[in-house]
């Protein structure tokens, strides 16, 4: 399990490309970039290496923290998963290849790909500064023609990119993500209604398709959760001073909201009996928790304080968590 927090060198290295340029033409500049992706816009508006650096300074902490904790939920049901070989589809700025560096250990070879120019400057000059992506092969263009061209990996991970296609692209793209699949496919959105209809409709795609679904569900059946409501998760992170500074905000923390799917091309060995589905909560009485279980239903429960051993577990879990849940009463 590794921390959702950027690793020093990496937090350091960016911090380092931001020193000298003018903090208020940097927040700017990622405030317009933020509002064009809000807006349904992509990656055109990082036009210079100013606006590369001004969004990874924004956003690349928050996405690093959610690709974290899918790989850590990925962990927890394959904990012997030891991936050789990544490719980073919509890579930006390296964000996922990052974290997966850090989850494993046993990662030798590194693609990436993506179609902005500035943001894949940015990547090698990370990767060469903090040394923690050994010889990282990014590739320039297209995700869709250069996946077709690429190599398989036993990691496949698209991170906040298949929102920025049409419905009819990402439907091929969700397709060729899974041809390059040796193992498993990691895909994470923000955790929005739309974010989490995007993820449902690959994993639906891909489970007809011959996927086995790793995490957060615990079951391969339809998802139970009927609108208005929807399946995220939130991780929170420290922000920086510079952080904060080009966001405009004060606390020194925030909360990032993802959905996000882990498929594999065999069943993983310790799927949890249950996900937390929303931030459980403690009370005189006891403790409540909405849960996503393996029978394919979601359900509220209460575990009662004079249930000693129950309470004290159930007090701990947190939204997100996998679980074994106390047995009815």
């Amino acid at each position: 399990m590794i921390s959702p927090d950027l690793p020093a060198a990496l937090k350091a290295s960016l911090e380092a490309k931001l020193h000298g340029q003018s903090r208020q033409d940097a927040a700017v500049r990622a405030a317009r970039i933020s509002a064009a992706y809000r807006s349904g816009g992509n990656s055109g508006t990082i036009t210079s290496d100013a606006d590369a650096i001004a969004y990874a300074t924004v956003r690349m902490p928050a996405t690093y923290a959610a690709v974290a904790a899918s790989l850590n939920a990925l962990m927890q049901a394959s904990p012997e998963f030891a991936p050789v070989s990544l490719l980073d589809i919509g890579a930006g700025p390296g964000t996922a290849s990052f974290a997966a560096a850090d989850v494993f250990s046993s990662l030798t070879s590194f693609n990436a790909v993506d179609s902005n120019p500035a943001l894949r400057t940015l990547a090698l000059a990370l990767a060469d500064d903090t040394m923690r992506i050994r010889d990282l092969d990014y590739a320039l263009g297209p995700a869709r023609t250069l996946l077709d061209r690429a190599d398989s990996a036993d990691l496949v991970v698209a991170s906040y990119m298949i929102g920025e296609l049409s419905d009819a692209e990402r439907l091929h793209l969700v397709d060729a993500l899974w041809a390059r699949t040796d193992d498993t496919l990691l895909i994470v959105e923000p955790g929005t209604p739309a974010g989490y209809q995007r993820i449902i409709a690959a994993r639906d795609r891909l489970i007809v398709a011959g996927a086995h679904v790793a995490a957060p569900c615990p079951h391969a059946a339809a998802c139970p959760l009927v609108a208005p409501d929807w399946c995220h998760f939130a991780q929170r992170l420290a922000r920086s001073r510079a952080h904060r500074e080009l966001k405009g905000a004060d606390v020194p923390f925030e909360d990032e909201k993802f959905s996000f799917i882990a498929l594999t091309r065999q069943p993983v060995p310790h799927r949890p009996a249950a996900r937390v589905l929303a931030p459980p909560a403690v009370t005189k009485i006891g403790a409540m928790a909405k849960l996503c279980q393996a029978n394919g239903t979601a359900t509220v429960v209460a575990i009662p304080r004079r249930d000693k051993a129950a309470f004290a577990a159930a007090r701990r879990w947190d939204w997100g968590d996998g679980v074994e849940p106390p047995p009815r009463p």
